[in-house]
């Protein structure tokens, strides 16, 4: 088989990753785990804080011939759904019974195949085709040759105006078919894993889904920014030949080594001596414990507070802090334009049926396995770009955040956001704080605002949270793979003479919902009743955007409501 279909590397990391469904034209495949997929050390993504901490050699591209799906070059698809039903003559059946070798045509009439539109999954990220013969038995087939069709009425494009028919004469319209009772008397999830080629033991119950819907794949991903010293020029250097220079540890020896690679390493700029230093810092480094997704926020955190001059043209991070305008200086203590900056961002899971519980750094059994064995690597993009970084001002944020007031309005939300991740068999949960939904509902009208002002699509914007009992901290930044992302216009939103304005105006637009009183009054809204008073008109991003898929958002926390100003944040702020 040839190439079937393309699609951007990034997406294959957010969209398109292993156990994903993909549609092309008129088929449907699924692409298969990275144990199968032929990387190259030249498209390797060097982020040694994100090795270490997922504990894996190397990142890598995913592969590309034109960014094509194939089953020989490009990344490995396969055929699924395997059932498949043909408008002409009505066949319902597995696609090589109705089709010649690698065609998508019916044998019999030679009309084009349609893959099924429904699949069925499980919690543990299981998947297989709808059981089609087990339903239109009842739960069991009997003995003979059963041959099925697929028709429908006309009367309506309704699940009951879809009809199985067998040729023992067991006719069962789909309605009811995506209700949990009615599949579990018919089947139980064999633990089919079609991307890894192999099956474990389940029996878990099964649900109906819609062949392309949203919660069929859900990826899990890690990202991190590139900081001093790793993002400057001679870090990324010494990715280059890292694995030769790990295991010197004499530093006369090293230096030898070094001067025997002199023509190799002087045309980047760097003498010897800076870079046998690099060297037995990274060595040392190596030799500590490996970081947990708290560390590595924590050191971006400490990274944008501190700066960092631009010294050569290969530095990956650039950022001036200083102190805020004076009309912020009472809510904020710290600002940082940040001109350049580098996100890696890795796939390390996925889950089906809801979205990945927890905070980012869940990982382990919650979610489905990218591949068949341990293979020391992980997918992975790199995005440039450029950012603003904010500090909430702490004494300011303490007496806020210790009002009774605000502590009962998070408290129910945290309580639903605990049940949940129970519930989900989430490793690791985040406490919901008032910080942190305050901090992140910020985030959201300030990227609202910031694509008017700035010109960005809010797509391209994205939020990186620094929100702990020690952090309050928030970067909003572009990171894309294009030209958006160094466009320029982020940074100049953080002059003092615009940043106010854009403060002020954020705030404002917050005040007012189109769904007003209803949004403002509500108590529980958003997916699984994440969310308080926020909705598409006032607080919902694109989901690229977001960190938490879109939950933990309030906007009475920014700009109180009407019985309770003092809820908010930010009320200062509001124009009569």
């Amino acid at each position: 088989m040839g190439v079937r279909g393309s699609v951007r590397r990034s997406q294959v990391v957010t969209t398109y990753g292993p156990g994903a469904l993909v549609a092309v034209d008129d088929e449907s495949f699924m692409v298969t785990g990275i144990h199968r997929w032929p990387v190259q050390e030249a498209d390797a993504v060097p982020e040694r804080r994100l090795e270490d901490q997922l504990r894996v050699h190397s990142l890598y591209l995913p592969p590309s011939e034109g960014d094509a799906f194939a089953r020989s070059r490009g990344i490995p698809v396969i055929r699924f759904p395997l059932m498949h039903s043909c408008p002409g003559c009505k066949r319902l059946d597995w696609h090589w019974h109705l089709s010649d070798g690698d065609r998508n045509t019916c044998n019999r009439c030679d009309r084009p195949l349609v893959p099924s539109r429904f699949v069925t999954a499980c919690d543990a990220g299981h998947i297989e085709d709808f059981p089609y013969s087990r339903w239109v038995h009842g739960g069991g087939a009997g003995e003979g040759d059963h041959r099925l069709e697929l028709t429908a009425t006309g009367k309506s494009a309704a699940l009951r105006d879809i009809l199985v028919k067998c040729s023992c004469g067991a006719i069962r319209t789909l309605e009811g078919a995506f209700d949990r009772k009615e599949l579990s008397q018919v089947a139980r999830c064999n633990g089919r894993r079609p991307w890894l080629g192999d099956q474990e033991d389940c029996g878990a119950g099964l649900r109906t889904l819609q062949r392309g819907a949203s919660n069929v794949w859900f990826s899990s991903v890690r990202s991190a920014l590139s900081i001093p010293p790793w993002s400057d020029g001679v870090f990324q250097l010494l990715e280059r030949h890292w694995l030769m220079l790990k295991t010197i540890r004499d530093p006369g020896m090293l230096r030898n080594v070094l001067q025997g690679m002199g023509a190799a390493l002087s045309a980047h700029g760097h003498d010897i001596d800076e870079i046998v230093r690099a060297v037995l810092a990274r060595q040392a480094e190596e030799a500590g414990d490996r970081g947990d997704e708290g560390n590595l926020r924590r050191d971006e955190y400490g990274a944008l507070l501190a700066g960092r001059e631009e010294r050569d043209q290969d530095q990956q991070f650039v950022a001036a802090a200083g102190p805020p305008p004076v009309g912020l200086a009472a809510l904020f203590d710290r600002v940082a334009v940040v001109p350049r900056l580098r996100e890696v961002r890795v796939l390390v899971g996925f889950t089906r049926l809801h979205p990945p519980a927890g905070d980012e750094s869940a990982t382990g059994s919650t979610l489905a396995p990218l591949a068949n064995g341990d293979t020391g690597w992980l997918p992975a993009i790199e995005v440039k770009g450029e950012g603003l970084f904010l500090r909430w001002d702490e004494q300011r944020l303490a007496g806020w955040e210790a009002s009774d007031a605000v502590r009962r309005r998070v408290r129910d939300l945290d309580e639903r956001h605990r049940v949940l991740s129970e519930q989900r068999k989430a490793k690791h949960r985040r406490p919901v704080t008032p910080r942190l939904v305050m901090i992140h509902t910020f985030a959201h009208v300030l990227i609202d605002q910031m694509s008017l002002d700035a010109g960005y699509p809010a797509a391209s914007l994205r939020e990186r949270l620094f929100v702990d009992e020690d952090m309050r901290g928030l970067l909003i930044y572009t990171a894309t793979s294009d030209s958006a992302g160094s466009l320029g216009g982020v940074v100049a939103q953080g002059a003092p003479d615009r940043l106010e304005g854009l403060v002020r105006g954020a705030v404002n637009r917050a005040a007012w919902c189109s769904a007003d009183p209803v949004c403002i009054e509500a108590t529980v809204t958003g997916a699984d009743g994440l969310n308080v008073s926020a909705c598409h008109a006032c607080a919902l991003l694109p989901e690229v955007s977001c960190e938490e898929r879109n939950t933990l958002l309030d906007r009475a926390l920014l700009v109180g409501t009407p019985a309770r100003p003092e809820l908010g944040y930010f009320v200062e702020l509001m124009e009569d």
